[in-house]
C-alpha cells in the first residue's frame, strides 16, 4: 500500500554516537563506563526518576541534580547536556525524513523525552524543522508504550494507523503501534533497517554520506 505518514522515534533513530558520548563522559568524570546505565536503569530510585522525567513529572534541572548526587558528582549543572555533548545527527535517517516529506508524506516525531531545558536534545541534533507533528512525552504527560500517546500522534497527523509507518529502537514500543494498525519497523543498532524502510515507503534512496543510526541515550536503558 502507499503509506501517507511516517512516525520516527528520536534517540536511537535520529541521533547517533550516543553510547560513545556517554561512555566518554563517564570516563572523563572518573566514573565507571557503565555508571550512567546503572543510574538510569539498574538503580530503582534512578529508574523512577528517569520515568518521571520522561512523563514530565520531573524537570530536567531537578533530574540533573538528583542524578549527579546518585553518581557521586559535586555538580549537576546541565548534566544531561554534558553527557550528550558528542551526540550527532543520524544523517541517513534525516535525509529519509526529508525525502518522505518532499514526497508528500506527513512526518512526525514521537519521542519519550528527557527534558527540554536547560538542554534541548532535539535542537542539539537539529531536527525540529523536520516534522509536521512533534509529540514529546514531557509535554503530554504520558510516554511510550502507553497507547494514548500513539493515538494522540495519529490524531494530530490526521491519519489512520493503517496509513502510517512507525520506527523505534525499543521493541517494547512497537506492539501498541501495531495494535492501532500502524506498520512497525524495529531500528536495530546495525542500521540495516534503513534500506528496508526506504523500500517500504517506496522512496528514492535517501542514503547520505554520514553516520548510521545510533543508540539510546544511555546505551541500552530508556
Amino acid at each position: 500500500m502507499a503509506y501517507r505518514g511516517l512516525i520516527l522515534d528520536f534517540a536511537g533513530v535520529l541521533a547517533t554516537g550516543i553510547r560513545e558520548s556517554i561512555r566518554d563522559w563517564c570516563l572523563g568524570e572518573k566514573l565507571e563506563a557503565d555508571a550512567w546505565r546503572h543510574a538510569l536503569e539498574t538503580d530503582p530510585a534512578g529508574r523512577r526518576s528517569y520515568l518521571d522525567l520522561e512523563a514530565g513529572r520531573l524537570s530536567q534541572a531537578d533530574w540533573n541534580r538528583l542524578t549527579a548526587r546518585a553518581l557521586g558528582l559535586p555538580d549537576g549543572e546541565n548534566l544531561m547536556g554534558r553527557a550528550w555533548a558528542r551526540v550527532r545527527p543520524a544523517a541517513e535517517v534525516i535525509a529519509l525524513a526529508r525525502a518522505a516529506r518532499e514526497a508528500g508524506m506527513t512526518v512526525a516525531m514521537l519521542s519519550n523525552s528527557f527534558g527540554l531545558a536547560p538542554y534541548d536534545p532535539y535542537a542539539h541534533v537539529g531536527v525540529w524543522d523536520l516534522f509536521d507533528v512533534a509529540v514529546i512525552s514531557e509535554r503530554e504527560f504520558v510516554a511510550k508504550p502507553d497507547p494514548r500517546i500513539y493515538r494522540l500522534t495519529l490524531e494530530r497527523m490526521g491519519l489512520p494507523g493503517e496509513a502510517c509507518v512507525f520506527v523505534d529502537d525499543r521493541p517494547e514500543n512497537l506492539p501498541p503501534a501495531a495494535a492501532l494498525g500502524i506498520t512497525t519497523v524495529h531500528a536495530t543498532a546495525d542500521g540495516a533497517w534503513l534500506a528496508d524502510l526506504t523500500r517500504l515507503l517506496a522512496l528514492p534512496s535517501a542514503a547520505a554520506d554520514g553516520d548510521a543510526p545510533g543508540t539510546r541515550p544511555d546505551g541500552d536503558a530508556p
